[in-house]
């Protein structure tokens, strides 16, 4: 069977990295690249570097991937869907939710393979923790708390920390316990000059009940990505900057001493931190997304779950606007 013919439209800092495992993926064969800026990483050694999309549609594709700003996703996908181009774009998959339902319903017509680039999912720390609530180790899960924190990246033109950071935490959060956002209620907050916000702080609802909070920001001089789910049997944390996931479990000892006792809700007990496989989160989403084209069973960030996580991205804006709750509809 041949190769799958791929392309890539964005060369700049994530359009380096895609690059860079689609050459190197087993199944696929990197055609062609495109961007309108030209090629400022120094990828395209080799192939056919167009300026445009419509360049990159007539090199024959199986697919492509989207590593544009997000204000291009919807132009570059619907020409992708009219031309019958299977696509992997990156997140969040349009700047609001009238393009990404737009977007969903063209590659669900169409019958193409559409994916969004949530790559927090391939994390292998949040991998293994799925698992492990799919199983119930924690028992009834009772909040998830998430912190994405770090310095600005300049990289970031034309959205604000909402829906560039928070769309992980959303992705993610919804992801691993398998419901969607119910309400959630939002503050943001604009310190660096710019007129998208830089930090937010959400607290929300899942359809099962589970309370959640994200604290995202560009404002801190130190990089944190931590998600934390604590349930009736214990709490894991899951530090995916290192790909860690260590387990805290509720302890089963009496506590002696009557002050420590009166003043925890649990006592304390073991601490595990597990030994698991680390491999790239980048390279595993693309494995996916091949094997969905190859129309193998995967495990892809559809579109329809692209669209509801900017639903919610929407609605986190709309209640720091109004300093309202606001009900989540997609």
């Amino acid at each position: 069977m041949a190769n799958l013919r791929a392309g890539l439209i964005g060369l700049g800092m994530m359009g380096r990295h895609h690059a860079r495992v689609l050459r190197s993926l087993p199944g696929v064969d990197l055609v062609a690249v495109a961007d309108a800026a030209g090629d400022p990483h120094g990828v395209a050694t080799g192939l056919p570097l167009h300026s445009d999309i419509d360049g990159l549609l007539g090199e024959g594709l199986d697919y492509c991937t989207v590593a544009t700003p997000t204000a291009y996703h919807e132009e570059l996908g619907l020409a992708l869907a009219a031309a019958g181009v299977h696509a992997l774009i990156e997140k969040p998959l349009a700047k609001d939710t009238q393009g990404a339902r737009k977007l969903a319903e063209a590659f669900e017509s169409a019958g193409l393979v559409g994916a969004v680039g949530h790559i927090e999912r391939y994390n292998p720390a949040l991998q293994n923790l799925r698992s492990r609530l799919a199983d119930g180790e924690i028992g009834e899960i009772y909040q998830i708390t998430t912190r994405r924190q770090g310095p600005f990246p300049s990289r970031i033109a034309d959205v604000g920390v909402v829906k560039d950071l928070a769309t992980h935490d959303i992705d993610l959060t919804a992801w691993v316990v398998g419901h969607a956002y119910t309400t959630v209620s939002a503050h943001t907050a604009y310190k660096s000059g710019r007129e998208h916000e830089d930090l937010v702080a959400v607290t929300g609802r899942l359809a099962n009940g589970t309370i959640t909070s994200h604290l995202v920001n560009w404002l801190s001089p130190m990089k944190e990505r931590v998600t934390i789910v604590t349930g009736d049997r214990g709490t894991f944390v899951a530090d995916t900057l290192h790909a860690d996931l260590t387990f805290h479990a509720n302890g089963s000892m009496p506590t002696a001493w009557s002050d420590l006792a009166q003043f925890r809700g649990v006592s304390e007990g073991d601490v595990v931190r597990y030994a698991i496989a680390k491999p790239e989160p980048l390279r595993t989403e693309h494995e996916a997304f091949r094997d969905a084209v190859l129309g193998k069973e995967a495990d892809i960030v559809t579109m329809r779950q692209g669209l509801a996580t900017v639903s919610v991205a929407e609605a986190v804006l709309l209640s720091a606007d109004t300093n309202e709750t606001v009900k989540v509809s997609f």
